[in-house]
Parts: C-alpha cells; structure tokens; sequence
C-alpha cells in the first residue's frame, strides 16, 4: 500500500500553473520534524504535488509557515535533461490537505486593513456601506482639496 500522511509547515508559498492541457498543478515544499529521544528533532523536508481543483485551492490560500495535514501517495519521476543525463525526483501527490493554522497572513493584513477602514467612517460619522448621500459631505468645486495636515492637494 502507497499512502502517506504527513504534518507540517510549508517552506515557500505555493507554485500554480496550468498545463497545455489545461490542468493545474500546484508544488509546494513541507517541512515535518521527527523527534528523537533526548529532546532531539531533526526536520525532514518533502516536495509536495497538487492536482486540478486541489491545486487551485492550495494556491488560492495557502502561504509560507501554515501548517497543514495532507494524506497522499508517493511517486518517483525520471527524466533526462538536455546533456543527457538523468535526473530522479520523489514526491508526495497529495489527495486532500487540510489547513490547521486558518487562513494566510496576507489573508490577515487584508482583513485588518478593512476593519481599520470601517472603524475610521465609523469615527468620522459615515455609516460604511451607505452610498444615498455620497455626495452630501463634498468638497465643493471651487474649494480646494487639502490633506491632513492642511496642505493643498492637486485634484
């Protein structure tokens, strides 16, 4: 029986690609540790492949440092490069992943970034999301534009 389960953490962000034709893939690098006695661990890396709609997923939300556990197979590829010599690759083809720590930072920063945004209209009065009276608080033609700090701004 081929199967593999591992636990880890990515050690790069995801590569997605579409091939000729047209299925994705997506390669990724996982790094588990192996604990030995004595309070030793030694950290083991694994090439990770991904297919079709699997492979959008794990490159739409996953990022370097998520941790994440897949169950796949392991698979060994040859191929002879331009000189001709061979060259032998191991993965793991990854079934299904599972991510274990939530979504990606930029996922974070992106969400942060618009409750700063809603708390700020909030502060300054606007209710977020009403578009009825957008033009109520504007800045009259013939005045000019100004930033924080009171310095003219070009329009």
């Amino acid at each position: 029986m081929n199967k593999v389960l591992l636990t880890g953490r990515l050690t790069r962000d995801p590569e997605m690609r579409s091939l000729a034709s047209g299925k994705t893939v997506t390669q990724f690098s996982l790094a588990t540790n192996e604990y030995a006695g004595a309070g030793k661990e030694r950290a083991e890396y694994h090439n990770i492949v991904t297919w079709d709609r699997l492979a959008e997923i794990c490159g739409r939300y996953l990022g370097k440092g998520q941790q994440v556990a897949l169950e796949g197979r392991i698979q060994t590829r040859s191929w002879d490069d331009d000189r001709g010599l061979r060259h032998w690759k191991t993965e793991v083809v990854a079934g299904s992943v599972e991510m274990l720590s939530g979504r990606r930072k930029k996922d974070y920063a992106a969400e942060s970034a618009a409750e700063a945004l809603v708390a700020q209209a909030t502060h300054l009065g606007v209710e977020p999301g009403s578009e009825g009276d957008a033009d109520a608080d504007a800045v009259p033609a013939d005045e000019p534009l100004t930033d924080d700090a009171g310095a003219a701004v070009a329009a």
